[in-house]
């Protein structure tokens, strides 16, 4: 039965021996926290494409060095370590049990995120983490908690907190006013992707993959889609679909520019959406909308897979009331004055009129900028310096499992429900615009699902109210034995 790696000596004994003058070479069994002068010996857990872009990441950083790479499917870890001459293993609490693994870069399927930071901290290792954090927000509450309690830097993979625009579109919202008090936010990501297929038998397992250690945390369920790698996403069991694979970045930049990382997760939201068109093996919805209601503004999301026209070019609509259309993937801050549209590498304010006010823009490669700030934290012991602390992945991270939470809630489509004591008018203009096309898809709202207005408490992050029956139940997931994550004290 799996196991957890054995702990390594805490905190204090680590201290109380570096205070001493003592090296690693006494202790052998402490992970040594390395140096200014001294590379940060990495090895990445999950072998796929991320973890093939954090791999050259890391070969970039002078501060890193790539020395293990750990995946159940053995062709995979084995190509992607011989690139970088490391040390290729399949079960990862190898490479946590390695007194030469200085810390961990975890890019496994998202169900194992949380499990593997946690080990990975109680084996004395620092951990960076991509996103999302979490496949539910108890699960990322213990990696908050697991992070404080050993003194690991842990560190979120939303890489964009490493570009300069970020805070310089926050300073030009915020501190000089630019365009007047925000109104709300509108989040996007409409991004066109086929279907994962239909089959009818179980898709038979790689030869080459340990499917005990894949699954980890998850249960043993059959497969029926076409690919076993990547397509996990639009299962519930193993992902948690777009929402939680593009939309935590968009979500991230909203938390960061326009709540200034005030706001911790929403106090109340409402969701719908479905999957239509394809007819696949997929669970997650191919279009979702949700409101979230904070202290200070809304904010929305408009979510879909789906092009506007079957076999055509252009995302589905979500413009509604505004002036301008806000970036496909990315969101517009509306305010009285105007509006900043922000994406990945990019900002541009501008006027009610959609006039440019002023254009934002940084050469930055983010990818190994974020390493770059998680190696030095890692050498210097200063969590404080993280441009993507765990805690605020958690939070992010959150928004997109809420959303997802509101639409698993949910029944039948009912719009009247979805706009009942909502102020805000986008909200069903821009609902108008999400529902306008499900007939070019052979789809009617009879094919989706919405949920009714929830409550939730940032404090003791669960449901409270009316209907919080409905939602609570997916707050924590059933894990599989032995590979459990238990409450951390």
């Amino acid at each position: 039965m799996p196991v957890r790696p054995k702990q390594s000596a805490d905190r204090r004994q680590f201290l109380a021996i570096a205070a001493a003058g003592i090296g690693s070479v006494a202790m052998p069994s402490i992970v040594r926290a390395a140096s200014p002068n001294e590379q940060v010996r990495i090895a990445i857990l999950g072998a796929g494409g991320r973890g093939g872009e954090l791999a050259n990441a890391i070969n970039q950083v002078k501060q890193t060095k790539l020395v293990m790479v750990a995946d159940p499917d053995q062709g995979r870890t084995q190509s992607l370590a011989s690139k970088y001459q490391a040390t290729a293993v399949t079960d990862l609490r190898e490479a946590l049990d390695s007194p030469d693994v200085d810390a961990v870069v975890i890019t496994t399927c998202n169900h194992w995120h949380c499990l593997a930071a946690i080990w990975a901290i109680e084996a004395g290792k620092d951990v960076y983490v991509e996103k999302p954090l979490s496949h539910s927000q108890w699960e990322g509450r213990q990696v908050v908690l697991a992070a404080k309690k050993a003194g690991r830097i842990v560190q979120l993979g939303t890489q964009q907190r490493s570009d300069p625009i970020q805070m310089q579109a926050r300073d030009f919202l915020h501190n000089e006013k630019a365009l007047g008090e925000v109104l709300y936010v509108q989040a996007n990501r409409l991004g066109t992707r086929g279907s994962i297929g239909k089959r009818d038998t179980p898709l038979p397992i790689p030869k080459e993959v340990n499917y005990d250690l894949w699954l980890g945390p998850a249960a043993d369920e059959p497969i029926y889609r076409n690919s076993f790698h990547y397509d996990w996403h639009w299962d519930w069991n193993t992902g948690s679909g777009e929402m939680g694979n593009w939309g935590v970045h968009i979500l991230d930049d909203v938390r960061n520019v326009a709540y200034q990382d005030k706001v911790s997760t929403p106090t109340r939201m409402i969701a719908g959406g479905g999957r239509i068109g394809w007819n696949d093996a997929g669970q997650t919805p191919n279009l979702h909308f949700a409101l979230f209601e904070t202290e200070s503004f809304p904010t929305l999301i408009a979510l879909s897979n789906l092009p506007a026209h079957p076999g055509k070019k252009g995302n589905w609509p979500a413009k509604g009331d505004k002036a301008v259309t806000a970036p496909g993937s990315g969101y517009a801050v509306v305010c009285e004055g105007g509006y900043y549209l922000g994406q990945r590498g990019s900002g541009h304010a501008v006027d009610t009129a959609g006039k440019s006010i002023k254009k934002f823009k940084a050469n930055v490669n983010t990818v190994p900028a974020h390493m770059e700030n998680f190696a030095v934290a890692v050498q210097t012991r200063n969590a404080d310096m993280l441009n993507a602390p765990i805690e605020n992945g958690h939070h992010s991270t959150g928004w997109c499992n809420l959303a997802n939470v509101a639409f698993r809630a949910g029944g039948a489509f009912d719009r009247e429900q979805l706009t009942s004591g909502v102020e805000l008018s986008q909200w069903s203009s821009m609902l108008d615009d999400m529902l306008a096309p499900l007939s070019n898809h052979g789809a009617s709202v009879e094919d989706l699902k919405s949920s009714p207005m929830l409550t939730h408490d940032p404090t003791t992050e669960r449901f409270v109210g009316e209907h919080a029956e409905l939602a609570n139940p997916f707050i924590k997931r059933e894990y599989r034995a032995g590979y459990e994550i238990k409450p951390v004290a």
